[in-house]
């Protein structure tokens, strides 16, 4: 092996990963960031930086466009893994490492390669579909499947704090006594250069733009902005595959300038009947019949609360507070006692409640009063903070840290109680259905590079629209 073959391996040691939950993917996606971490390789915010696309679930055929865009815009060499079965996630990690390391090692052609060679061990019929030419133009398309046709269960936990643009790492240590950028400094959090089907956004193929395109790149069009100024308008596509995002959601964003003009919310298809809503299911299973004890559906909603907590934190740029409310939501998950973990948990809500920065980096965003939430149908957390998106968060950690007393009842949860997560899982539409629609009042006016923390503040669940299937769906 050459010197540079060996820095090339010693580079792909700790390989970065991207991860990309597809709905109903839930508890994959936590096993796959949990192991990611055990391993202790960085979390890529973006494909440019990613060296390992892990996808989490089945994907349909038609999700291959925008699956393969991602792999596209990752350097070589470049792996994609899918992981549809809980359990499996170890391995898969484990051989696509391999894999990885060998071809950074083993220039494209070396040893005479056919280009379809390149995708040996991937077995017929892969779902991914047409790959158009990755194997051969890209030097791509060492695609791994590890999951069988049944879609996936898979209960695990979360990854480093994802840094969006931050190199995948956490924050050095104190990060939240100087405190971030406003997120209107980080707009790399939801970057213009990336938007054109790269960085796991949907193929616009088939959407009706309302702007013309040169070699595939959308132009701005003129209209009226807020003050009545003739300013370009872009219409550009978020999702679904950008990392600390909703699985499934795509947002299509009418932009002029820096601020969001108009939304529209879609997402892709959501399977009905496949399995309850991880972060639901204590409640549905009683709601069934089953037993279930109040302590485990505490247990399970204080952990959707850190997780969510998280999620917004590190869009928000605070990874160090992000990687803690990860760390505290696996360690629920894993069963952990209240005195083993209401200290950290303690301290993790204090922190946030008397850190001004990070008061100041979030507040006025998404404010959504209480009356507006009620008359849109929206219950849970953010009906209760009745305010922006600062106090949805210190209301997620708080009721976080008040659900530490009932860790251990173990009297049986109620058939009649379905206060999930994020709502009343009795209502006429379940609660994430509420957060989509109300979430195009709260985007449009908003600084673009805000938009992001809005989002991430209501945390929607695209995994509940399957209690209520819709019709119309989008498809990639």
């Amino acid at each position: 092996m050459d010197l540079r073959g060996l820095v090339r391996r010693t580079a792909m040691s700790r390989p970065a990963v991207l991860a990309v939950a597809l709905p109903g993917a839930t508890e994959l996606r936590l096993e796959a960031e949990a192991e990611v971490r055990r391993r202790g390789w960085p979390v890529a915010g973006a494909p440019a930086a990613a060296d390992l696309l892990v996808v989490c679930g089945v994907p349909a055929p038609e999700d291959a466009k925008w699956l393969d865009r991602i792999e596209r815009s990752m350097p070589e060499p470049a792996v994609r893994i899918v992981v549809g079965e809980s359990g499996q996630v170890a391995h898969a990690l484990g051989v696509a490492h391999r894999d990885l390391t060998d071809r950074a090692v083993t220039p494209r052609g070396a040893h005479g390669d056919d280009p379809s060679e390149a995708r040996a061990g991937e077995p017929d019929g892969h779902e991914h579909g047409e790959h158009e030419g990755h194997g051969d133009e890209h030097g791509h398309g060492a695609h791994h499947d590890s999951s069988p046709p049944a879609a996936a269960d898979g209960r695990g936990h979360d990854d480093h704090g994802m840094g969006h643009g931050h190199d995948g790492h956490a924050a050095p240590s104190g990060h939240e006594g100087h405190g971030p950028h406003r997120p209107a400094d980080r707009a790399a959090h939801m970057d213009h250069t990336d938007h054109q089907g790269h960085g796991g956004h949907l193929d616009h193929s088939g959407h009706d733009m309302h702007a013309m395109e040169v070699a595939g790149l959308p132009m701005a069009e003129r209209a009226d902005d807020r003050d009545e100024l003739r300013l370009d308008q872009l219409h550009v596509p978020f999702g679904p595959g950008l990392s600390d995002w909703p699985a499934g959601l795509l947002l299509r964003l009418t932009l002029q300038g820096d601020v969001v003009q108009d939304v529209e919310v879609d997402h892709l298809p959501v399977a009905s009947g496949h399995r309850l809503p991880f972060w639901d299911e204590p409640w549905l299973r009683a709601a069934h019949g089953e037993e279930v004890t109040r302590g485990s559906a505490v247990r399970r909603r204080c952990a959707a609360h850190l997780d969510s907590a998280g999620r917004l934190l590190a869009v928000a740029g605070w990874d160090d507070a992000a990687v803690r409310c990860r760390r505290l939501r696996d360690e629920l998950l894993s069963g952990a006692s209240r005195e083993g973990i209401g200290g950290a948990v303690r301290r993790t809500v204090r922190r946030a409640g008397r850190s001004r920065a990070l008061r100041w980096s979030i507040a006025g965003l998404g404010e959504l009063p209480a009356d507006r939430a009620r008359a849109a149908g929206v219950t849970g957390p953010a009906l209760t903070a009745d305010g922006d998106a600062y106090d949805r968060l210190l209301m997620w950690l708080s009721e976080a840290e008040r659900g530490l007393e009932e860790l251990d009842d173990a009297r049986p949860l109620a058939p009649d109680d379905r206060t999930g997560p994020r709502g009343r899982l009795d209502g006429p539409q379940p609660p994430s259905q509420a957060l989509l629609d109300v979430l195009p009042e709260l985007l449009t006016g908003a600084e673009f590079a805000c938009a992001r923390v809005i989002l991430a503040s209501l945390d929607p669940d695209l995994d509940e629209l399957a209690l209520a299937p819709e019709p119309g769906a989008a498809h990639a």
